[in-house]
């Protein structure tokens, strides 16, 4: 694998972002939407766990115990979301088009609340761009863990460059791994000093070197077939007549679009300002449903089970995560491990493809158009999954009996597949997982049809 040179990352450095200062003149807003657990992958980290709404550095008190007290953490590694970020391009000229509309031809409906709430302002330029509150979620987060992982996440571990920060290149990403440094010179009261991190997008952003991802799912008109058709059934039209009748447009004046534009505004004016915002008011319960099966229908479908690539294109990464686990076990019998802790921040196009490729959240039934009744209860929700910050820890521990690994989402206790315990012995997850940690090549599975290699007889 070819790595993208390392950059230094100054921790100390300030997060000012002119394109952003416009978030100050939002006023804020008291209580948290009805509807904001079907946010979506556009919702909070507080929703997956509200014990942090009341105190922001809580640890889950929780947790399951580990099989013996002479267990010792040896390694500790993390594939991380960025935290909450501004709208992209694209999503900002979906919101000025609806809320044109609005401004245009619903004016009396808007008289209900001040002016100021109703301001569209997101500008172009945002384009997906960390917010403040991401640089929190990180900062927290980073505390959070170094309290729950005091022998791994040290002062000591920092210094000497034993704890190992990999990112995206994507602004965002690298702006959360400084907020993720920061946060830990704040726990150990560092000041003025730099720890680098490494930029290494064919680890984070492995999609983007994925021919075949690219040409069958990224392109490909139909691969989103499912989350098209969902446009035209009667679950979400309702949602469209609701909307125009709120609002008295014609129903014709609400697509797809302008629905997910409408949620946008509600969305991310709670993510980025905490503010509920007066556009909630124009989805229920049912409505928020509908809209975030909307959303786990694309995500399922582009980044998760709907197609194998999807997952496949994460070998690298998932065979990144066993090798540094197989690292730390063998240094750790073989004096001290070198690497105490990697954490290595990405997107949910990140996350997702490989928590497919680990067989989690996996539906007996696959999403489609026709079975949102049918799936209320389904496992896959990428908001639960992937909010913003959202993240995947594997704690190496040795035990007497061996090597065990611990596996927590988004700081929850999370079983793998064919194992009974939350800390099963490392050799019994390889061998769950031997036929990918034997193959799995990206190379291969990412090659186009036509100029795929041959394998070796």
């Amino acid at each position: 694998m070819t790595l993208v040179p390392k950059v230094i990352g100054l921790v100390y450095l300030s997060f000012s972002i002119a394109c952003c200062d416009t978030e100050n003149n939002i006023p804020d807003a008291p209580g948290i939407p009805s509807i904001a657990t079907y946010f979506g992958t556009k919702g909070r980290y507080e929703e997956v766990n509200p014990y942090l709404i009341n105190d922001i550095l809580a640890v889950n008190e929780t947790l399951p115990l580990l099989p013996s007290t002479d267990c010792r953490a040896v390694h500790l590694t993390a594939v991380i979301r960025h935290g909450t970020r501004y709208p992209t391009t694209k999503n900002v000229k979906k919101m000025r088009h609806f809320y044109d509309l609005v401004l245009s031809s619903a004016s009396d409906w808007m008289q209900n609340v001040s002016l100021s709430q109703w301001e569209m302002w997101y500008t172009e330029d945002m384009d997906g761009r960390l917010a403040r509150k991401g640089q929190e979620d990180h900062t927290h987060l980073a505390q959070r863990l170094a309290k729950s992982f005091p022998t791994l996440i040290t002062e000591q571990n920092l210094r000497s460059g034993r704890i190992k920060m990999i990112t995206s290149s994507k602004h965002r990403c690298v702006n959360s791994t400084i907020a993720f440094k920061r946060g830990l010179m704040t726990y150990f009261n560092i000041e003025g000093e730099e720890f680098d991190h490494e930029v290494n997008d064919a680890l984070m952003r492995f999609f983007d070197q994925c021919d075949r991802f690219i040409a069958e799912v990224e392109k490909n008109k139909n691969a989103l077939m499912e989350v098209e058709n969902f446009h035209s059934t009667p679950e979400m039209k309702r949602v469209f007549e609701k909307i125009a009748d709120r609002l008295k447009v014609p129903y014709s004046a609400i697509t797809a679009d302008m629905a997910e534009a409408a949620f946008y505004f509600c969305a991310y004016a709670f993510a980025i300002k905490s503010v509920n915002s007066p556009w909630c008011q124009l989805f229920d319960y049912a409505d928020a449903q509908v809209m975030e099966y909307a959303d786990d229908l694309k995500h399922y479908w582009k980044r998760s089970y709907g197609h194998e690539i999807n997952s496949k294109s994460s070998c690298n990464l998932f065979h990144d995560v066993f090798t540094r686990l197989d690292k730390a076990a063998f240094d750790h019998r073989s004096g001290q491990v070198s690497e105490a802790v990697t954490v290595q921040i990405g997107h949910a196009e990140t996350l997702l493809p490989l928590l497919t490729l680990l067989g989690l959240f996996k539906d007996i039934t696959p999403l489609t158009a026709d079975n949102f009744a049918k799936q209320s209860g389904r496992a896959f929700r990428a908001g639960r999954i992937v909010p913003y910050a959202g993240n995947l820890v594997l704690v190496l521990y040795d035990c007497p009996e061996g090597s065990r690994l611990e596996t927590r989402l988004n700081e929850q206790p999370l079983m793998l597949p064919k194992t009974d315990t939350y800390f099963p012995l490392l050799e019994e997850v390889k061998r769950h997982y031997a036929e990918l940690l034997q193959g799995c090549d990206q190379k291969a599975e990412c090659a186009l049809p036509h100029v795929r290699p041959q394998t070796a007889v």
